[in-house]
């Protein structure tokens, strides 16, 4: 892997996967992970929304996940404050992989996520609000989107293997425990409440 500065963003969650036998990284809300090497990245979604960005030629690749915040203005442009969050997330994996030699030209987006896990949210729809904004927003930078999984009521876990493109989706019928939710309760309330002036460094 070619040296190249680390953010605070950057998943560092590595482990070794034994199922898949392979080296893989763990991305959790607010986090996102690039590499050009033979890795599986793997992220769990309820309402948060994750994009696997993918170089068709080199095989660089990653994955962010990420969640709007509450748009208190009432619009649905991209240039809303929410929106910014979206934009400032898919900045971080899109810069990261030209770092690490990735073409703007040939990147390829897979999305999914959005679902509406989250009952006692305090807007509505926030699943299908990330949706809107990454397609939107992947249509406005030319980026194709060759497959999607999105929206319905159920977390999906996603392992992605940038190397080759390959995703493997897994529906999560029913949550046992309540990580995922609480876990996409506190990376909301953190969004919520950074400023909304100055610097855009939101996660």
């Amino acid at each position: 892997m070619k040296s190249i500065e680390i953010d605070k963003h950057f998943s560092l969650s590595h482990y070794y996967d034994r199922h898949f036998d392979t080296p893989a990284v763990k991305v959790l809300p607010g986090e996102y992970y690039a590499t050009d090497t033979e890795e599986m990245i793997v992220t769990v979604l309820g309402s948060c929304v994750s994009v696997c960005l993918r170089d068709n030629y080199s095989g660089v690749g990653g994955l962010n996940h990420f969640l709007l915040p509450h748009d208190r203005s009432g619009e649905s442009s991209l240039l809303t404050e929410s929106a910014r969050y979206g934009t400032y997330a898919m900045e971080l994996l899109v810069n990261h992989l030209l770092k690490l030699g990735a073409q703007r030209r040939r990147l390829e987006a897979k999305v999914f996520g959005g679902g509406q896990v989250i009952k006692d949210f305090t807007f509505a729809n926030v699943g299908e609000r990330n949706v809107q904004f990454v397609l939107k927003h992947l249509h406005n930078e030319g980026i194709p989107v060759v497959a999607k999984d999105v929206l319905n009521t159920y977390p999906r876990k996603v392992h992605f293997f940038p190397n080759s493109g390959r995703v493997m989706l897994k529906k999560i019928n029913s949550l046992h425990n309540s990580t995922l939710i609480e876990r996409e309760k506190g990376y909301l309330k953190q969004v919520e409440h950074k400023p909304e002036v100055g610097e855009v460094d939101l996660f």
